[in-house]
């Protein structure tokens, strides 16, 4: 049996261990994103304050007055967000090398930027080597579109309908690395995926 992708599912080539050229691209892309003065994470402090961002303008004449800061912004720029879960998966990385524990210098933006250029250094070793490299993949793609979304940038991917040759409807985007059936476990890669038949859609 060829071995296939643990990010999309696609087969690999021979030189390729365990991720895909594409899918291991799409990663260094999404950490790319995050980091920098230009960055998706420097633009969520643009977008705390009500009004801002995605949300569009604040509405005047409601009987509550708004909430100082936008949450879900906050949430993704506070300690415990966005940096605390790239530092999480540096550490871990660190401890399946080998390597001394990371150090943090700085303040969340220059630590954000620190961690995503250490990242970016390993990925290719992760990509070929670390045992949830396709969890890692699907939580920093969730991370960037979740500060898209925060930011004005990008909305979330349009999802649609797709039948499983067992009859299950599948939820797919275009942009859908790979999806596996809940009830066959049929694994289908970025490509089979998008030519699944639409499922047929159920009278209201």
């Amino acid at each position: 049996m060829d071995a296939v992708c643990t990010v999309c599912a696609t087969d690999l080539y021979d030189t390729e261990q365990q991720t895909c050229r594409p899918c291991t691209e799409r990663v260094a892309a999404n950490l790319l994103a995050l980091a920098g003065p230009e960055g998706l994470y420097a633009r969520l402090a643009d977008s705390l304050h009500p009004g801002s961002g995605s949300s569009g303008p604040a509405v005047s004449g409601s009987r509550e007055a708004p909430l100082p800061l936008r949450l879900d912004s906050l949430s993704l720029a506070a300690r415990g967000g966005v940096v605390t879960i790239l530092q999480t998966w540096l550490i871990d990385w660190h401890e399946a090398l080998g390597y001394r524990h990371p150090r943090w210098d700085g303040d969340l933006q220059q630590q954000c930027d620190q961690v995503v250029g250490r990242l970016r250094v390993l990925l290719p070793w992760a990509a070929e080597q670390h045992g949830a490299f396709d969890e890692f993949s699907r939580e920093i793609a969730q991370l960037r579109r979740q500060c898209e979304t925060a930011t004005g940038g990008e909305k979330p991917p349009r999802r649609i309908g797709v039948s499983c040759t067992c009859g299950r409807t599948l939820k797919v985007t275009l942009d859908t690395a790979g999806v596996r059936c809940p009830d066959c476990s049929a694994q289908y890669g970025h490509s089979e995926a998008l030519r699944l038949p639409l499922a047929e859609r159920r009278a209201a």
